[in-house]
């Protein structure tokens, strides 16, 4: 299977001034573990994630003056559509981290975490009969 097969296309795009707040509520309401915060002055794409905001609110920084450049991963592993689901665990695995942007080109086609690749390899549940 490919990660295009098991990827998210809901793919939520933030500025790098947004408040941690603004991207978590944003977050929320999508139902997405991940932003792609674009950065034109930063070198491009990064990442921030819900750690990432968890790991701000723990060090009691506010998440309503925290900003998401401070927060944001950018030396990102990117992954391509044509990938096997092995070589984006092995690259998750390797890096420490669970959540892959997906490239098509330059653009960001989706984001496939590890929820994404165990959802593909768990077996389906059958119907136990009552």
């Amino acid at each position: 299977m490919l990660v295009r097969d098991a990827m998210s296309t809901v793919v939520l795009t933030i500025g790098p001034t947004h408040t941690l707040r603004q991207a978590a509520a944003l977050m929320s309401a999508r139902k997405v573990g991940a932003a792609v915060v674009h950065d034109p002055d930063a070198g491009g794409i990064g990442i921030l994630t819900e750690r990432d905001i968890l790991n701000s609110v723990g060090l009691g920084q506010d998440p309503d003056t925290e900003r998401a450049h401070a927060h944001t991963t950018n030396n990102v592993v990117f992954a391509a559509p044509a990938w096997t689901l092995e070589e984006a665990a092995a690259a998750m695995a390797h890096g420490g981290f669970r959540h892959l942007i997906v490239l098509d080109g330059d653009e960001p086609a989706g984001i496939v975490s590890v929820r994404d690749i165990i959802r593909c390899w768990a077996p389906a549940r059958q119907r136990v009969p009552a």
